[in-house]
């Protein structure tokens, strides 16, 4: 496992794209193709999850499944923040349909957890200088727990930078003319799909 830093920056559209040709015309290029990515987090009947993660508090995990184009082709990820540091775990797993995701994960840290909220959104991959940047647009969330299977849009954007522990803490704000922000699209999301944000 290693651990790394992560800075994010919560962007309306037209901060999205502005900064996104900033970069481009300073050098940033491309990683990868853009793609879809498809998440369903899970979470504890009181959503304690949630709570340590609004709360900031360490350590503290998130646990979901993800795939991209083909549900076949996903992982089951668990993404731990601690005093050290950040750092995720990710395993393969064979499942033929959304419907066929466990209902019921067992937790080391959390105990009995369950599906909680689908989140769906655009990723853009970039490298520029000593960052890998993503771009998340178009996210849409869905609370797993509600009858309505409606996907409510987040009218924001987030750019993701990711680099080593050793780089100081003011090399991205140098180079980036944006204040970082706390950005978790399973808070956000819980909070958008019950219409409280």
């Amino acid at each position: 496992m290693s651990y790394r830093k992560e800075k994010k920056f919560r962007l309306s559209k037209f901060d999205f794209d502005s900064l996104k040709n900033k970069l481009f015309l300073n050098g940033m290029r491309t990683l990868y193709c853009k793609r879809v990515i498809n998440s369903l987090y899970y979470d504890t009947d009181i959503h304690s999850m949630y709570h340590d993660s609004e709360e900031g508090l360490l350590p503290r995990r998130k646990v979901r499944f993800r795939w991209y184009d083909d549900i076949r082709k996903s992982s089951h990820e668990v993404k731990v923040s601690s005093v050290e540091g950040r750092f995720k775990t990710s395993s393969p797993v064979n499942i033929e349909s959304v419907a066929a995701l466990p209902k019921i994960l067992y937790d080391q840290s959390y105990g009995m957890i369950t599906p909680s909220l689908f989140v769906t959104y655009t990723r853009e991959y970039f490298s520029f200088e000593a960052m890998r940047i993503t771009f998340d647009s178009h996210i849409k969330y869905g609370n797993y727990w509600k009858s309505s299977k409606t996907l409510h849009l987040d009218n924001e954007c987030v750019m993701e930078v990711k680099l080593g522990l050793e780089t100081p803490d003011d090399y991205v704000e140098s180079m980036i003319p944006f204040p970082t922000a706390r950005f978790s699209k399973y808070c956000r999301g819980l909070l958008i799909s019950n219409d409280d944000l």
